[in-house]
């Protein structure tokens, strides 16, 4: 929607509020992997839940993570050593455990530089690349120093759901 210059905050009957919850359903639209976030800080190990995950450059091999500034473990994040580990279909549970519904303790793996979660999809571990405000997320640039990954569907998220998405016959790596 185009706001008129000198508009209010509401306009065709929303509020801010409002206008905010119907970008983030927009916004949901928009189909994601599901991945975890997880460093250790200075006194304990963490995980975050996220579906802001991109690839940014294969020389340097370089992925950012968008992190919300209201996330309990977001301002421990800051400068140390990362994983992203990407979920598999069946590790819903595994998601809802670092989003905010404790589940079963999962199983660790010592990583390189970071640690990361046993039976993952795919993970990247990452030292600290670069950190850049994103309003009210940060965006962790991490540089890739391990990385791996098995076969199994991936785990989704869209409109407010998770999903799953299956495994194709080839991937990308077959292509080129």
């Amino acid at each position: 929607m185009i706001r008129e210059p000198g508009a209010g905050p509401e306009k065709r009957g929303r509020t801010v509020s409002g206008r905010a919850h119907h970008f983030r359903g927009s916004l949901g639209r928009f189909a994601t992997g599901v991945a975890i976030v997880t460093f250790d800080g200075s006194t304990t190990r963490h995980g975050i839940t996220v579906n802001s995950f991109t690839s940014v450059s294969l020389d340097p091999p370089l992925v950012l993570v968008s992190i919300a500034r209201s996330t309990r473990a977001h301002d421990e994040l800051a400068g140390r050593p990362f994983t992203v580990n990407i979920l598999g279909a069946e590790q819903k549970a595994l998601a809802m455990h670092f989003a905010g519904t404790p589940g079963a303790e999962p199983q660790w793996v010592e990583g390189t530089v970071a640690p990361r979660l046993s039976r993952v999809l795919a993970y990247f571990e990452c030292k600290p690349w670069a950190a850049y405000d994103g309003g009210d997320h940060t965006l962790y640039l991490g540089e890739v120093v391990d990385f791996n990954y098995r076969s199994g569907d991936a785990l989704a998220f869209a409109s407010g759901r998770f999903t799953t998405i299956p495994e194709s016959q080839l991937g990308v790596e077959d292509l080129l």
